[in-house]
């Protein structure tokens, strides 16, 4: 299937589907947000990322900030925080540049290395949007973590592309019916900046904390024998 323009959803959703498929329906078809001071620092940090001015070229790298990408078979489209070029054997020409060029992406995240793969299936769908576009490889890219100031490097398995693609199918499923999954309450809820909509109205007289604890012990209480 070959998606639209106008029917793209944001790549960036990609991040939130994993972490909670009823916090990305809350952001991206019920078009609701709330600010806490984790997006607050991740918004600045994305914002120097993106700024489209600077460019840096020394020897075999060529790295270009905000690079906006798509692909019309995921249906998906944003942007790279970083793109690096790294010159090589394989990759793709550049004007004005001798040799071939690999495309390298890097994505920055306010935190510290997840245990899950959110970080990087945003990587890997920003690497796939890259290869339809430039008709090239690019089969592994990094994350830049603001807190330990470290990048991590990520291969771009087969593993993360399938789930990539599951994904994103299913969120345009949910997009086209307008559907927001119902409340599963989990450890990240405490962290989420939706988290005051999100939570059932029902609970008025409980405070979100208070919510969260009675949900979380009635889930334990289910798993233990």
């Amino acid at each position: 299937m070959t998606y639209q323009e106008e029917d793209l959803l944001q790549l960036s959703g990609l991040q939130h589907f994993k972490f909670c498929r009823r916090q990305w329906a809350l952001i991206h078809v019920e078009d609701q947000w709330e600010e806490n001071y984790r997006t607050v620092e991740g918004d600045i940090l994305h914002q120097r990322a993106h700024d489209e001015d600077l460019r840096e070229s020394r020897g075999d790298l060529l790295a270009v900030r905000g690079v906006r990408v798509f692909s019309r078979t995921l249906g998906v489209s944003g942007a790279c925080d970083v793109l690096e070029y790294h010159r090589g054997e394989t990759g793709i020409p550049l004007p004005g540049k001798e040799g071939l060029w690999q495309p390298f992406p890097v994505e920055y995240k306010r935190g510290s290395p997840k245990e899950d793969t959110a970080d990087a299936l945003q990587l890997c769908g920003q690497a796939m949007c890259l290869e339809e576009m430039l008709c090239c490889a690019s089969p592994r890219g990094a994350l830049y973590y603001g807190q330990t100031r470290r990048r991590v490097t990520v291969e771009l398995t087969e593993a993360l592309r399938q789930e990539v693609r599951t994904m994103t199918a299913e969120m345009h499923r949910l997009y086209d019916r307008g559907y927001t999954p119902k409340v599963k309450p989990t450890k990240g809820c405490a962290a989420c900046s939706l988290k005051e909509l999100c939570l059932p109205r029902l609970m008025k007289r409980r405070s979100v904390a208070d919510y969260l604890s009675r949900a979380m012990g009635d889930a334990v209480g289910e798993e233990e024998p």
